[in-house]
């Protein structure tokens, strides 16, 4: 049994778990983001599952034996650079606020040698808020479009209505600095 605040991988029979917590909490997104890209559920469980067979790998906080919160991650290498992308950050809605995101995070960035990048929507102040507390800067829009279309397989309308944060290895690379505005 998992201990009080473990972060753990998480395993096939964690899936509807995840499937619940990713949609509890991403009900924060009705009415924020553009209404042509709500959908009931947010992440059906096939579409889960194709994350899964994509390579994200999912690491899940636990409390008392059962999972508040889960995030993504999955290396992407293409012929210009590796990175490292954050994928489908959730924490369930009364969990929030407590810090489960932020560790989270911060064990998916331990150890990461690659440039780690994120995408989220632009109407998602929190969340634009959440990943620039730790450390990451938003992307011009010349970059987050050049950077969807490398990385991400979305629809061109999720492209205009996101945004893009990156790492300081990412600017770094770029020949930027790492400071954060």
């Amino acid at each position: 049994m998992d201990e009080p605040g473990q972060i753990r991988d998480c395993i096939a029979a964690d899936q509807a778990a995840m499937s619940a917590i990713i949609n509890d909490a991403a009900r924060a997104y009705k009415g924020i983001i553009p209404p042509d890209r709500w959908h009931e559920p947010y992440m059906a469980e096939d579409e889960l599952d194709r994350e899964i067979a994509a390579g994200v790998r999912f690491r899940g906080f636990a409390e008392a034996g059962d999972l508040v919160g889960v995030m993504g991650v999955q290396a992407v290498a293409h012929p210009v650079a590796d990175v490292v992308l954050i994928r489908h950050a959730y924490v369930r809605t009364d969990q929030r606020n407590r810090g489960i995101g932020g560790r989270l995070l911060g064990d998916l960035m331990a150890g990461q040698e690659q440039p780690v990048l994120v995408g989220t929507w632009a109407a998602a102040e929190w969340a634009v808020r959440f990943y620039r507390k730790h450390g990451f800067r938003l992307t011009t829009p010349e970059q987050k479009n050049r950077l969807l279309a490398t990385y991400w397989s979305i629809p061109a309308r999720q492209i205009e209505t996101s945004v893009v944060l990156a790492d300081k290895r990412w600017y770094r690379q770029q020949g930027e600095g790492s400071e954060v505005p």
